[in-house]
């Protein structure tokens, strides 16, 4: 009991405090406005440190970067998996968002005017494709990439010193260092910013329920509920397929007969990082080589997230019923696939900038940021067990592809 609570300690508290707000919103209704300067004081610390936390996280993470242990055949087998997987993962949450509506709202003009921080609104200039992708990714001036209004740009910026400090290689290493302590200073912070976590979505939760009505937190109980669900057919479902395509029966016996370990430790820790060990020993079990296993585990933990490339579509979706917006299914696909595999290298703080990206790249206003980090708190443990665990699907594959179609029968000689 004392591991579990030390577990979900924090996704308890915070969950309990997202109740609380719903009930006094629901009780209080528009006198729970009252409570919106505490969120706003939330949300305001959250904003305040998107920008260098997206510039030190992801320019310390490429920076230290080594070579990996399996290269040339085997690196690009792991990514095309990888890739193919995060496809059938983002088509699978289009397809059950766009099934059953996640909320209903009787005013979505009033909500997003009242979220919307900057009234002015940008004048839309008639430019051609390769002049908006230019301006897209750069910037004219150092300064305008320290802000919000250019989050892509940043991106890549990042992106690039990163790769610069690793071609340095030793004399790059005191930058390095310098990044990495500034990177660990900013941690610390955002961890006092989630001591106040609780009462500020508490207090935004129960501001945005007294103002939009039940609906609001209807939508969160059924967001819930279907993701669930669809974590629990794609996990029996979709790595079933790929343990048989990988080595027919014989491989669906030798997966399920091994996977739970590491199934567990994931719903219990909520961490993928914490689950590499045990998911790497159930790898081997299952007949994946040591060498295969070994890399794409780490690797995947990285690259490769089923449950987070799933729950951006379904955040994605909750804006889009939320604003009444209409998003083609494209681009849905394409902000999903980009706003998860484009941070997941981020080991800390990579959340938040994958909820930046996709509100920036949807022109959603940026006080809806909490909204999505309330999503991320209710889907936590069901999205952490698909990240896990389908990097060992994967992994069976990435066998297959490398030792043949006989792996299996081969490794248990």
């Amino acid at each position: 009991m004392k591991s579990f609570w030390k577990n979900y300690r924090s996704t308890l508290i915070l969950i309990g405090s997202i109740i609380i707000g719903a009930i006094v919103g629901l009780i209080f209704k528009e006198k729970a406005a009252v409570l919106s300067p505490f969120g706003d004081l939330f949300l305001n610390m959250l904003l305040v440190i998107i920008i260098p936390l997206i510039f030190l996280t992801i320019t310390s993470s490429i920076g230290k970067m080594k070579q990996p242990k399996r290269i040339g055949k085997i690196l690009v087998t792991i990514i095309g998996v990888f890739v193919i997987a995060s496809l059938i993962s983002v088509l699978v949450g289009i397809v059950t968002t766009k099934s059953f509506r996640l909320v209903n709202v009787k005013d979505a003009d009033s909500i997003k005017q009242s979220l919307t921080i900057d009234n002015e609104e940008a004048e839309s200039e008639k430019v051609n494709f390769l002049e908006r992708t230019v301006q897209t990714v750069s910037v004219n001036d150092f300064s305008k990439i320290l802000t919000r209004d250019n989050m892509i740009a940043l991106i890549v910026f990042s992106v690039l010193i990163g790769l610069s400090i690793n071609m340095a290689k030793e004399k790059g290493e005191k930058f390095l260092e310098v990044l990495e302590s500034a990177n660990e200073v900013l941690q610390k912070f955002i961890k006092i910013i989630m001591y106040y976590a609780p009462i500020g979505l508490g207090c935004y939760f129960a501001a945005l329920v007294g103002t939009f009505g039940k609906e609001i937190a209807i939508g969160y109980g059924k967001t819930f509920v279907i993701y669930t669900i669809v974590s629990v057919l794609f996990y029996f479902i979709v790595y079933t397929l790929y343990a048989f395509l990988s080595a027919g029966m014989n491989g669906v016996k030798s997966y399920w007969r091994n996977i739970l370990p590491a199934t567990f430790t994931a719903l219990a820790t909520c961490s993928s990082a914490a689950s590499i060990p045990v998911n790497t020993e159930c790898t081997k079990k299952i007949g994946v080589s040591e060498d295969i296993a070994d890399t794409t585990i780490p690797l995947g933990t990285s690259f490769h997230k089923d449950g987070s490339i799933i729950g951006s579509v379904f955040k994605i979706m909750f804006l889009v019923y939320l604003f009444n917006s209409d998003v083609s299914t494209s681009k849905i696909l394409g902000v999903a696939l980009l706003a998860t595999l484009l941070i997941t290298a981020v080991p800390i703080g990579g959340g938040t900038i994958s909820e930046m990206l996709i509100i920036t790249m949807l022109g959603f206003p940026v006080a809806a940021l909490p909204i999505l980090t309330i999503i991320a708190t209710i889907i936590d443990p069901p999205a952490t067990m698909l990240n896990v665990v389908g990097d060992s699907a994967s992994s069976m594959l990435v066998a297959r592809v490398i030792d043949g179609k006989n792996w299996l029968k081969e490794k248990k000689k």
